[in-house]
């Protein structure tokens, strides 16, 4: 399901990310959500959640990276 707000965020990515990665996860994961409505359009035998939170994941790598335990813009 959508989110409406970087609040409603899965608690494992509130206590990890910084605020505007955050809102790059929330952005790309409901875009990829909508994206990925039918599951023709997922690899393998994704959930439209699972393909979802790869996209989101992808997309805070491309601006973020891990710098020991903290995630820092890059």
């Amino acid at each position: 399901m959508p989110y409406r707000s970087n609040k409603t965020l899965p608690k494992r990515v509130r206590d990890n990310l910084p605020q505007g990665a955050q809102t790059v996860f929330r952005k790309a994961y409901n875009n990829a959500y909508e994206q990925y409505k039918d599951p023709k359009k997922r690899k393998g035998n994704d959930t439209r959640t699972e393909a979802a939170n790869k996209v989101a994941w992808s997309a805070v790598k491309k601006k973020y990276k891990k710098k020991g335990d903290k995630w820092v813009k890059k």
